[in-house]
């Protein structure tokens, strides 16, 4: 697991006892015992754990000092034989001649260091500074506990041996409530992961201030974040806690635990390192952060080695098979809505610049265009302009369907268009006959364009394959038509794009393009959420039927029966596989090998087997790298995801890059 960048982190909340050191000793054990059962590396205790936050004037008790202490050391000793990882939990400690709120790190049956808390919040029910001191107070930089010298304070991060990405920082509740928390400086030097322990009680509306916090924290750090709150065992006078615990990464919260539960608690999770240093890469505003910081002294490394972990069977976070897609019904409608008006915008800014009076776009009856034209026409209607000013041409050509044309006729009358239909076969065998090009070895010499439908409906059907010729003069005769037409509207989207699924100086070329980064898995959801939410009767049924129309390009001669025999998907494969790999891939820069991994465990409904998965992902990178020379002449369009293949904006590559490195990380050999 650690050689794929992944690290499992827990949050613990014990069934604590006030003051009851013991039994909050045996429960620590406990909690570490399961931990270690799920293979967990680093578990974070609430803050003051061993002891309980609300004991207030008891702190000053030296019984609870030193019993505290013992305990801590204790717990050094057994947890040595339970838990491999590294475990973080709240104690006081009496240092300097001070009683300090501290965090202390153990590892293999030693402390490794103790990290006092930075803020000591002193208003409404906090009374922190009546008891401890604030770190800045400490002069010591290192203490004894169990006859060895343990660092002591806040420049400290510790650091992985055998996984140098992953650096732990600490900070204790109220450090995350200021302005500048400590895990910010921490991150800046290198910290990977932020543990929190915590003691924050329950009044209405905390939780999802608290929920928004953490997860801004671990955005603005790039890295994850542990928090682990004091549990129901913390109540006692005018305050209740809760046990809220959560784990965050790079602005997401990924797990998160149900409040008040009566019983010992673990959220367990895994931390995507190799993620949180690909953004940190990328973001070049985090190295300015950090030379910002060039007067300030390094924090001291103190260094770990992690249990050797094997591949899991399968993530506590789980793995999106549709990452572009988001899970729940209410976001895909409000994600849904969010592309279609920054579509909407930016097609109707281009056309406010440019002044023309029609545009001209193709429709075909499939999920593309028709995602186009409904754009358009909501477009139009937010200008003011009358949909006839949309020139929709539908273009049947040699493997156009009657279902799709009739889609296609119905979609512009509906919608209220202008309409025509140009019959492009005529044209695209006159030009086949002046290249004296033979499809499917059809001798064209004597033949009628009648004859040559006939040849073509008598050929058998794998013989109707594989003309690049045949289907890039259908392709380029509709370009050739719309760019007579008037300001030409694209409909190629992300997915084919990554492919080079589309004919150069044709399908992949318009005056502006609106789905050019809206990948196909989402294009068909588009198309669906507006059936429902943004148009209704006829027009509804038409589209909801284009939703369940079959992807091709119809560009090879259909069946006997009027079907289509060139389904994209048979011959570039899924498109929910080409797109949780462009995900990956453009997202995080994933290699190649973890990408099968996550693949494998992702919710495909076990449709793939993984063969097939690494057939298809050396297909996509091959693909991917051949086709960049498409990609590099793209026409303007809207971004509107974390992932875009313009050249002017997300994606500079160039068009003669080898894939070679790519594929050898999967086992594969360029031919």
């Amino acid at each position: 697991m650690h050689s794929l960048g992944l690290v499992r982190v827990a949050a613990a909340v014990p069934m604590l006892r006030l003051a009851d050191v013991s039994s909050n000793l045996n429960c620590h054990l406990r909690l570490l015992r399961r931990a270690e059962a799920m293979d967990v590396d680093v578990v974070v205790f609430p803050e003051l754990s061993l002891t309980g936050y609300t004991c207030h004037d008891l702190f000053h008790q030296q019984a609870l000092q030193h019993s505290a202490k013992s305990a801590l050391e204790q717990l050094a000793h057994e947890s040595a034989a339970l838990f491999q990882g590294i475990a973080i939990v709240g104690v006081p400690l009496v240092v300097d001649d001070q009683l300090f709120n501290c965090a202390a790190v153990i590892h293999r049956g030693r402390v490794l260091g103790v990290v006092p808390k930075t803020y000591l919040p002193n208003y409404k029910e906090f009374y922190d500074a009546r008891y401890f001191a604030p770190a800045k107070n400490g002069h010591s930089a290192s203490i004894e506990i169990g006859g060895q010298d343990v660092v002591f304070g806040t420049d400290s991060l510790f650091e992985a041996k055998n996984l140098p990405s992953l650096v732990l920082g600490v900070e204790i509740c109220e450090d995350l409530w200021t302005p500048v928390p400590p895990s910010s400086l921490q991150s800046l030097h290198g910290a990977t992961l932020i543990v929190n322990l915590s003691a924050s009680p329950e009044t209405i509306g905390k939780a999802p201030y608290r929920r928004n916090l953490v997860a801004q924290q671990s955005a603005r750090c790039f890295a994850g974040y542990v928090y682990a709150g004091s549990g129901i065992g913390e109540s006692t006078t005018d305050l209740v806690f809760g046990g809220h615990c959560m784990i965050a990464e790079n602005g997401s919260i990924l797990a998160e635990s149900d409040r008040f539960q009566r019983e010992p608690t673990l959220l367990a999770t895994e931390i995507d390192l190799d993620r949180i240093r690909f953004e940190r890469v990328l973001t070049g505003t985090f190295a300015a952060g950090r030379a910002q910081l060039a007067s300030d002294p390094w924090f001291r490394r103190i260094g770990f080695t992690l249990p050797d972990r094997p591949r899991p069977l399968k993530l506590l976070r789980g793995v999106d098979a549709h990452p572009f897609r988001p899970r729940s019904n209410d976001q895909l409608r409000e994600r849904c809505e969010e592309i279609f008006h920054i579509q909407v915008t930016g097609l109707s800014r281009r056309l406010e610049h440019v002044k023309s009076s029609h545009v001209a776009i193709g429709v075909s009856g499939g999920l593309d265009s028709t995602l186009a034209l409904l754009v358009v026409a909501k477009t139009m209607d937010v200008l003011g302009r009358p949909r006839s000013d949309i020139r929709g041409l539908t273009m049947p050509g040699f493997g156009t369907t009657s279902r799709t044309l009739k889609n296609a006729h119905k979609l512009m009358q509906e919608l209220g268009t202008s309409m025509r239909e140009i019959d492009i076969r005529p044209l695209c065998f006159e030009e086949m006959k002046q290249l004296q090009h033979s499809p499917f070895s059809i001798n064209l010499d004597g033949l009628t364009l009648e004859g040559f439908e006939q040849r073509l409906r008598e050929l058998p059907a794998d013989a109707k394959k594989n003309d690049l010729v045949f289907e890039n003069v259908q392709a380029r005769a509709r370009t050739n038509l719309l760019m007579n037409t008037g300001f030409v509207i694209g409909t190629g989207d992300l997915s084919e794009l990554a492919l080079g699924w589309c004919t150069y100086n044709a399908d992949h070329i318009s005056m502006y393009n609106p789905n050019v980064s809206v990948p196909k898995t989402l294009v068909k959801f588009l198309v669906d959420w507006a059936a429902r939410n943004q148009f209704d009767g006829n027009v509804r049924q038409t589209l909801l039927d284009v939703v369940d129309t079959k992807i091709s390009p119809e560009l090879l001669p259909t069946s006997g029966d009027d079907q289509i025999v060139q389904a994209t998907e048979s011959i570039v494969g899924p498109y929910e596989l080409h797109d949780f790999f462009l995900f990956h891939f453009l997202r995080y820069g994933t290699p190649p090998s973890k990408i099968l991994f996550l693949a494998e465990l992702a919710d495909f409904d076990g449709k793939y087997p993984h063969d097939e998965i690494k057939h298809w992902l050396v297909l996509f990178l091959k693909r991917f790298f051949a086709n960049q020379f498409k990609r590099s002449c793209l026409p303007d369009g809207p971004k509107v995801g974390s992932v875009s293949l313009s050249p002017r904006g997300d994606w500079r590559m160039p068009s003669d890059a080898v894939v070679t490195g790519w594929l050898s990380e999967l086992g594969e050999r360029q031919p």
